[in-house]
């Protein structure tokens, strides 16, 4: 067998590096082309970094993406920590942290450690009660992404926002 027709498993167990020291390569490659392209131009860019940094957990983390006006990233929170199927989320804090760093738009993204990134009913009337608390400070929720391993669902493209 060549090396081209090896998999994965079997290839990592060849090199002297882990799955995860691959994982943190991987994730520090997505951290720079997140921070250097600094612009949400591309919702794969923005899924692929959620992943990797949410999906992975082994609890229910909720974090936001602050934007500027022409949607450049000023910086990404991880505001909540739960347990392995809730974490209890506050509007206030959320518009709070957008106030505090001048955001004009959020992207809100939890993971869901089941392995299911279907939003639940809860998770659709938290979006709904974090936009209305934003809307009064004129700060736009653009999306809310649910992540879970390799899958992601954006509740903006299902007009739920």
């Amino acid at each position: 067998m060549t090396t081209t027709e090896q998999t994965p498993g079997l290839l990592c167990q060849e090199l002297p590096v882990s799955e995860a020291e691959i994982l943190t390569w991987a994730e520090a490659i997505l951290r720079a082309r997140f921070a250097r392209a600094n612009y949400l131009t591309s919702p794969a860019l923005v899924r692929d970094y959620l992943r990797l940094n949410l999906g992975v957990q082994e609890r229910e983390v909720f974090g936001v993406i602050l934007l500027d006006s022409q949607h450049g990233v000023l910086r990404f929170e991880r505001l909540f920590y739960g347990t392995i199927d809730s974490a209890s989320v506050y509007p206030r804090e959320i518009v709070k942290l957008a106030l505090q760093h001048n955001a004009a738009a959020v992207v809100l993204a939890h993971n869901h450690p089941s392995g299911n990134p279907e939003p639940s009913e809860a998770d659709i009337k938290l979006t709904q009660r974090v936009q209305q608390a934003l809307q009064t400070v004129d700060i736009r929720l653009l999306d809310h992404l649910i992540v879970s391993g390799t899958h992601s669902v954006s509740l903006a493209e299902r007009a739920l926002i």
